[in-house]
């Protein structure tokens, strides 16, 4: 608890551009104003937590946080809990989705076990990190104890510190859990005060059925554990994961450092809905790359105030759409740095 304190106590309050240096900069470049769009603002927004319009990315590293959940056996997905493993194996190996995005950009891929069921060898790309072997069945009682949830928060937290020791400019933060978007569902739910039937869809692609049977099961976990929707500690105690945790703690950390965090889908935005709840200063440190195929990521980005940046219909997480994400904030801050001005391309500024 004390790093968890520790950490929140030295988050400052972010304004983006406050006296409009970025805005002067990008009227004086040899386009019409505002043209660029929404990669305007990304730049605005880098630049502003950065505290330099000379800001640069360098360091990229994508977070794919790895958690099982209890809740599995209840038949809440459409994959068997034995696939998130196998899927960690995969990104280690460097076969996954994630994996070609993020060669694609130049990103560095970070896979951390916060709590797999199955033991893992301890590889170069792999963060050990592991809290226990899989949340405990929250249809039924608490996914966690409350000490889980905190140190599922700081691990991310020491993944940002440790991080950093190498460079760290930006990140992404992406997921894997098989049944983890039934957590994620919940603390939606919770946090969000919304019936549990406007939040929840269907994961990995659950027929009518077994869509039904989840928000039971769902409904039936906030019932057994009555998370208090104050406490963000508490929730996630009750109905969450230790991925998810461990992306809070990735948000907190960052926010820390003045490092800006470009969330992916649906579980990824949960754990930012944490942070938010323990501090709502993270909110402006934070980039929502897309809005996901999964009914309750609406929800969950108007709950932080952000828009996304794109719909693909993505809902694979990993990270992909943060990868994304994060090609286009460093496209928009190449533009800022170096276009020309009017005077230097020797262009007509407007009347």
């Amino acid at each position: 608890m004390k790093l968890l304190k520790e950490t929140i106590q030295h988050i400052e309050e972010i304004l983006i551009d406050p006296e409009g240096v970025i805005k002067t900069q990008f009227e004086k470049l040899a386009i019409p104003g505002g043209s660029l769009g929404r990669l305007e603002e990304l730049a605005t927004i880098y630049a502003s937590i950065r505290g330099s319009i000379h800001s640069t990315i360098k360091h990229k590293k994508i977070f794919t946080m790895a958690g099982d959940h209890g809740v599995a056996e209840e038949g809440v997905s459409a994959f068997p809990q034995v696939v998130t493993i196998q899927m960690v194996r995969n990104f280690i190996e460097g076969g996954a989705a994630i994996n070609v995005l993020a060669h694609r950009i130049g990103a560095e891929v970070i896979v951390v076990d916060c709590g797999v069921a199955s033991n893992l060898e301890m590889l170069p790309s792999l963060r050990i990190k592991k809290v226990g072997a899989g949340t405990k069945n929250m249809a039924v009682g608490p996914a966690m104890s409350r000490e889980e949830a905190i140190r599922s928060i700081e691990l991310g937290i020491e993944l940002i510190e440790e991080e950093r020791r190498s460079g760290l400019d930006i990140i992404g933060a992406g997921d894997m859990g098989i049944a983890n978007t039934t957590p994620s569902s919940a603390i939606l739910a919770v946090l969000g005060k919304l019936d549990v039937e406007s939040v929840t869809g269907r994961g990995t692609g659950l027929h009518e059925k077994a869509l039904r049977k989840k928000i039971h099961i769902i409904k039936k976990a906030i019932a057994v554990n009555q998370p208090d929707p104050h406490d963000p500690i508490d929730v996630l105690s009750k109905v969450g994961g230790y991925e998810i945790g461990g992306i809070a703690g990735l948000c907190l950390g960052a926010s820390r450092y003045r490092i800006p965090v470009v969330l992916d889908g649906f579980i990824s935005t949960a754990g930012a809905l944490i942070a938010h709840a323990l501090e709502p200063k993270v909110s402006n440190y934070l980039i929502a790359s897309h809005v996901s195929a999964e009914k309750g990521h609406r929800c969950m980005l108007q709950l932080l105030n952000k828009i996304p940046l794109f719909d693909l219909h993505l809902r694979l997480g990993e990270g992909t759409g943060a990868t994304l994400g994060i090609s286009l904030v460093e496209t928009g801050l190449d533009l800022l740095n170096k276009m020309a001005t009017f005077v230097k391309a020797q262009v007509s500024e407007p009347l």
